[in-house]
């Protein structure tokens, strides 16, 4: 591909969004494409120690409806993030621009329609969100994870393009013989969450995996926690002699994928298509407040599929216990879970999108 040919990237707001957005970027610039991320400052915090890949700081916000002050506030907000999208596109035009979802993409992508610069949404959810319902109309494509994606006007069904998760290339060429693992001499768990799925699990879990022990259930447990949380949790498994390794963020998770052999964690799309693709069975525990309760539908797809448990978390102090235990007791639980991941992948990802790029840069119908 030809240097000259500048994307666009749009991402911001939650890790769901913008690690996509970046794995898209690392493999066009792979391709030879000039390649440009913006983001807001909440989705600068995953990726500001990025040196390979320009960034840029774009202001965003979402329309808050609480009373009327706030919303008008912050729709003159949004109004002037558009109007320095628009600024940022005269002096940087792209040939395309991808947005990854969220509100972080909404004024660029309204700037791009403005100046008739082609646009691109990506939607890894399987219910479309609110920014990408109101950008589809003007979007050239809806790239998505799953054809099972719910709320698209019936319209622009034609725009809607199934391309699988926009995943790390070093997960979906993991491999892992997870069934010559013993599960019963120890289960190794890898518990993950963002900041809020933290904290919670933080102040949770321990609890129920001391009953583990006490019941004779051989553990070692690798815990993402927030920084504030090292110091009770290392005294806490020390104390109740419970083998771990903590850890505050990593970029390269599946360093840990390899030494364990079940998860817990959020049902975040692109978290699930990260662990079926590495074939490793996991807990999907929905986040209670997310938007659209998005994702309980996530958790429900990878468990109607039987890739995954679903645990809501007002479950887990009763629930989580006696299913641990029958894993331990039983490991061909967990074989059954890898069989059916097995049967799944997203290794064509990057190939319909570099089809969808070509088709629209060189207008091929």
């Amino acid at each position: 591909m030809n240097k000259r040919i500048k994307i666009l990237i749009t991402i911001g707001g939650t890790g769901g969004h913008v690690f996509p957005g970046y794995n898209l970027a690392k493999h066009l610039n792979e391709k030879n494409y000039d390649v440009h991320l913006v983001s807001d400052i909440r989705g600068y915090r995953y990726i500001e120690k990025i040196k390979e890949l320009p960034v840029s700081l774009l202001p965003s916000s979402p329309i808050n409806n609480k009373n009327f002050i706030t919303k008008s506030y912050s729709t003159l907000f949004v109004l002037y993030s558009i109007f320095r999208s628009f600024l940022f596109l005269i002096f940087n035009r792209p040939k395309i621009i991808f947005g990854m979802g969220g509100y972080a993409s909404f004024p660029i992508c309204i700037a791009a329609s403005l100046l008739r610069i082609k646009f691109i949404i990506y939607e890894n959810n399987l219910i479309i969100g609110k920014t990408n319902k109101s950008l589809l109309p003007f979007s050239e494509k809806m790239i998505v994870a799953s054809k099972e994606l719910e709320g698209v006007p019936n319209k622009y069904h034609d725009k809607v393009i199934e391309i699988g998760n926009i995943i790390k290339k070093e997960i979906i060429n993991f491999s892992e013989n997870y069934s010559k693992k013993n599960f019963k001499s120890k289960i190794a768990i890898l518990v993950l969450g963002g900041s809020q799925a933290a904290k919670v699990f933080a102040e949770i879990l321990p609890e129920i995996f001391k009953k583990c022990s006490t019941q004779g259930i051989n553990l070692k447990i690798y815990q993402h926690c927030l920084l504030s949380q090292n110091d009770y949790l290392k005294k806490f498994y020390e104390k109740n002699d419970i083998d771990h390794e903590i850890f505050n963020f990593s970029n390269n998770l599946e360093n840990y994928f390899s030494k364990t052999n079940l998860v817990i964690t959020r049902s975040g799309s692109s978290v699930l298509a990260e662990l079926t693709n590495a074939n490793l069975p996991f807990i999907s525990v929905p986040l209670p407040t997310s938007a659209e309760n998005h994702q309980l539908k996530n958790a429900l797809h990878y468990q109607n599929k039987n890739f995954a448990f679903l645990m809501e978390e007002k479950d887990l102090k009763v629930k989580l216990l006696y299913l641990i235990k029958e894993i331990y007791e039983n490991g061909k639980i967990l074989d059954k879970l890898i069989h059916n991941q097995r049967k799944y992948s997203d290794k064509n990802v990057y190939k319909n999108i570099n089809q969808i790029l070509e088709n629209i840069i060189y207008e091929k119908n």
